[in-house]
């Protein structure tokens, strides 16, 4: 079950005096690798007295440059994205079998194109003994080890809204033990490459739709469908690729997170860059991130009255007593099916798939076809 939405992100700039802008680059058009299926996209920019060719950066990324003709008095711009939200499994993936433990060192060819990815930029004193405290000794499931790194930094990191520019150094916000998503995703970037581990940081958009039901012991999501830029950690893993950390929740990425930027540094993922050439004053600035559901089909998630219940029960006690008079009985597994009619308990024929009388009995049967189609063929 799928629900189709549009996410509409607005920011717009009006000026005192009208201004120069140098060229402007634009990373908000989804990634190619995003796992959640895009279905439309637009961006349009104000002024429209501009050219814009659209490109990709040395990491595969989408770049809009946009390079304006004259001076203006605003500036804007309107993104909408028209996505398909399809629940995702994040762990659904296999792993190169050198690659299913921790610590793994990557292949000689691996390690020279992830090179940019293992990077270590800063190299601080709380960055190390965060990441001392790790415990490599024991080599366990790569998988859990991702797990429980992503989650211990959750848990180590309170999260703010910060509107000033820029990310924090490792050491500021493991100080401050205090961070945006930005910050703590930059900062788990540094913590994967000091494991040896390939990193990158993403920008991106995330979408977080209302539950239809609300858990008993608290609210399973927003109140509300919300939206809005985002940034996360994407490490590089054989087998598996890129897979999403995002340690502002502890969890995978999953299908409400659009990346539209992944590179080795922060600062070439920012959403948009670009300055003024003119001096001048901002008089007016809004920005809006909205998400609409545009399609969403009929569900029965809303939980039954007891009345409800009781006849759906009465049914499926009706159907068990009509399969019993009825002497059907019934079985598991592939097809063609069949039940030795000597040994209908043991394993092999309940629940595991192979056995040494089942695949007798199942060569038999081969035959026994095979010899029905020769005669079936003859006859005619």
């Amino acid at each position: 079950m799928s629900i189709k939405v549009a996410i509409n992100h607005s920011t717009y700039y009006r000026y005192d005096k009208p201004v120069i802008l140098s060229p402007h680059v634009f990373r908000l058009r989804p990634a190619v690798h995003s796992r959640t299926k895009i279905l439309g996209y637009s961006l349009k920019i104000k002024p429209e007295s501009h050219f814009m060719n659209w490109q990709q950066d040395p990491f595969g990324n989408f770049l809009g440059r946009v390079v304006f003709n004259e001076p203006t008095t605003e500036l804007a711009m309107d993104v909408e994205v028209i996505a398909e939200m399809s629940v995702i499994n994040p762990f659904d993936f296999f792993l190169e079998e050198y690659a299913d433990k921790f610590p793994f060192e990557y292949d000689a060819q691996a390690k020279k194109e992830l090179l940019p990815y293992l990077e270590i930029a800063e190299n601080g004193k709380l960055l190390k003994e965060w990441v001392a405290k790790v415990d490599t000794s024991k080599r366990i499931r790569t998988v859990d080890f991702l797990v429980n790194i992503n989650q211990q930094l959750h848990q180590d990191i309170a999260y703010t809204i910060r509107m000033e520019a820029g990310v924090q150094t490792c050491e500021e916000t493991l100080t401050k033990r205090l961070g945006s998503c930005r910050d703590s995703a930059w900062l788990l970037v540094q913590i994967l490459r000091h494991l040896g581990l390939a990193a990158r940081f993403v920008s991106g958009y995330l979408v977080q739709l209302t539950a239809d039901i609300k858990s008993l012991d608290g609210p399973s999501g927003p109140e509300a469908d919300f939206t809005d830029l985002h940034a996360w950690t994407e490490v590089y893993v054989p087998g598996a690729g890129w897979i999403g950390l995002d340690p502002t929740s502890g969890l995978f990425a999953s299908e409400g997170h659009i990346p539209l930027a992944c590179t080795p540094d922060f600062a070439s993922a920012a959403p948009v860059t670009g300055y003024l050439l003119t001096s001048c004053k901002t008089e007016e600035f809004r920005f809006s991130n909205i998400v609409k559901r545009i399609h969403e089909d009929p569900r029965v998630t809303k939980p039954y009255t007891d009345e409800q219940w009781q006849q759906i029960l009465a049914l499926g006690y009706q159907v068990d007593d009509d399969l019993v008079s009825g002497d059907v009985r019934l079985t598991m597994g592939g097809e063609p099916t069949f039940v030795s009619i000597d040994d209908m308990e043991s394993a092999q024929w309940n629940t595991k798939a192979d056995g040494k009388h089942k695949r007798k009995l199942a060569g038999d049967l081969l035959l026994r076809l095979k010899a029905q189609r020769w005669r079936t063929y003859l006859a005619q």
